[in-house]
């Protein structure tokens, strides 16, 4: 069977574009504990090299450090939040510097590379909540989703 130049080379691209957006973006590659930050404070693990993300509550920018509240989600291939209900725990990120939490607001999608460091007790409402502290290496924030409407359009007036 003879392939034309042209089909092969329209086959290795598409094959290049499906590779290229499986992959995580370059400061978020690497390896990394499977673990979520559920799990992280059930075993009490310190240390770990992990890459978390989710949704946005809070950012406090503190003097010498920022740090986000996140209400984490499963990351999909490219290490972004994955788009539905649910939650894998909350868990506190800081790294130095300001971030502007008009930036990084509330509800945005943002995911961290970094080491498990500590726990701190905080309250979710009234309710108690022991949060694992991430010291984090990388900060990504995600461009905003966008709502697509699809119009649709048929070649013959009948269908």
């Amino acid at each position: 069977m003879h392939r034309s130049p042209l089909r092969t080379t329209v086959t290795a691209l598409a094959g290049l574009l499906l590779a290229a957006c499986a992959s995580a973006p370059k400061p978020l590659q690497g390896e990394f504990v499977a673990l979520s930050p559920a799990d992280a404070v059930r075993a009490g693990s310190l240390g770990e090299r992990v890459r978390w993300g989710g949704r946005i509550v809070s950012v406090e920018p503190l003097a010498e450090e920022s740090c986000f509240e996140v209400v984490s989600r499963p990351l999909a291939g490219d290490g972004r939040p994955v788009d539905r209900d649910g939650s894998t725990g909350r868990f506190i990120a800081c790294r130095a510097g300001f971030y502007d939490p008009e930036v990084f607001r509330p509800g945005r999608d943002v995911s961290f590379v970094g080491r498990i460091d500590g726990f701190e007790h905080r309250k979710v409402g009234d309710y108690g909540y022991r949060y694992p502290r991430l010291a984090a290496e990388v900060v990504y924030l995600w461009p905003e989703r966008r709502d697509v409407v699809v119009i649709e359009r048929y070649p013959y007036w009948w269908w």
